[in-house]
């Protein structure tokens, strides 16, 4: 899914696109170009594609099967399911740690909408905690003062937002403390690490998505969890085919969340150049930080994580001063951007019934008035980076 203009590309599954403002120019350097990324793999995957038709195996294919052997190998964990979409994922590993009616539990407000949705549509009650505003993920404090006052929570839901790993190893204590399981939402950090681990080894459940913005996105939707667990492992392969173990025999009942053999051809293609594109990323981001501390102003990324870490930069995001003024600016100098996210989920008008009050969360509300997410993807030129950087010091000294 490609747009002349810059995606509107929600965390997980956006797929509107966004118009330019009026009178801007048209926008020459987009927030992500899938086009880019195809003309340098387009042989492979039109192959990969071909041979998907010829088998007219288009179900759980070979493909699906071999995808899942080589994704558990990268995320270094034993088992890998495919699924239809991010949103699945997270709503099939709730199913399979049978979380329900009456249990609560806990995830951050300052994510993309299906973390707590996924919680909501299985009957349960999303409790939040705060932001640590050095890495826009869960902080480990606020959680524990969180869990102390809510006996009801039976899963923690941290989310490794824009592309790097929450705090993990307080949060796996505080679960072990309790007996409850952690389900890691690495939708945007496919190839993250925290002390050396991959993004969805930590928890008892990793959930992905494949939706086509992703650092390892398909031509359309797609999912897979991941999981050390054997016994999950089956349960899970059996929720996405209607809780089937034996063809037209069904102990439980699921749900239909394959991931199409299309889907699993063309992201096999993709994990094969993932290393070199996440590599690129962490370039390109190291450049942002360089350019952007040289201009001196009251811009700047968030500071890099307080212990060991490998951001895969999925949105290289800053926090900004008149953030909506500079993204006019950038606009009509035909640069994309985008607010990942305007809103936090306990002041969304479904979540009312929460009663969360505005202020329950301020580093999730600052956060939400401040972030601004710029240009970044593997196939992008340094020269752009530099313009970008200029464009945002200009503004800044007009200002002033």
């Amino acid at each position: 899914m490609v747009s002349s203009l810059y995606p509107r590309m929600p965390g997980r599954h956006g797929s509107r696109y966004h118009e330019c403002v009026s009178g801007a120019k048209a926008i020459r350097i987009p927030l992500l170009d899938l086009r880019a990324q195809y003309e340098t793999i387009r042989a492979e995957v039109e192959q990969a594609v071909r041979g998907v038709f010829e088998s007219q195996q288009f179900i759980l294919g070979p493909d699906v099967a071999a995808l899942e052997q080589e994704v558990a190998e990268y995320c270094g964990v034993s088992h890998a399911i495919g699924c239809g979409s991010g949103t699945d994922a997270l709503l099939l590993a709730l199913r399979a740690l049978d979380i329900g009616p009456g249990d609560e539990v806990l995830t951050t407000p300052f994510t993309f909408f299906a973390t707590a949705g996924a919680i909501a549509n299985v009957g349960a009650r999303p409790v939040f905690a705060d932001i640590d505003p050095a890495t826009f993920n869960l902080d480990p404090a606020q959680a524990r003062a969180v869990l102390d006052s809510h006996p009801r929570v039976r899963a923690l839901l941290p989310v490794h937002l824009y592309g790097l790993c929450a705090d993990m190893d307080p949060l796996l204590e505080m679960a072990r403390e309790r007996g409850i399981p952690v389900i890691e939402d690495a939708a945007q950090a496919i190839g993250a690490e925290y002390r050396g681990r991959r993004a969805g080894s930590m928890g008892s459940i990793g959930c992905f998505s494949f939706f086509p913005t992703k650092n390892l996105g398909g031509a359309g939707e797609g999912g897979i969890l991941t999981t050390n667990d054997g016994r999950l492992a089956a349960r899970l392969r059996a929720l996405r085919v209607h809780g089937s173990r034996v063809r037209y025999f069904h102990d439980e009942v699921g749900t239909n969340s394959r991931l199409d053999t299309l889907q699993a051809a063309v992201l096999r293609v993709k994990l094969r150049h993932l290393e070199s594109w996440t590599a690129r990323r962490i370039q390109l981001a190291g450049l942002y930080r360089e350019k952007l501390a040289a201009l001196g102003g009251p811009v700047m990324p968030p500071p890099l994580p307080p212990y060991p870490a490998r951001h895969v930069f999925h949105q290289f995001v800053i926090r900004a001063p008149e953030r909506d003024r500079l993204r006019e600016r950038l606009s009509a100098r035909g640069i994309g951007s985008e607010i990942y996210y305007p809103l936090p989920l306990h002041r969304q008008k479904c979540f009312a019934w929460l009663g969360y009050p505005e202020g329950s969360f301020p580093e999730s509300e600052r956060a939400a008035r401040e972030v601004l997410a710029l240009p970044i993807y593997p196939e992008m030129s340094s020269s752009s980076i530099e313009e970008i950087c200029s464009v945002i010091g200009r503004f800044y000294s007009a200002s002033s």
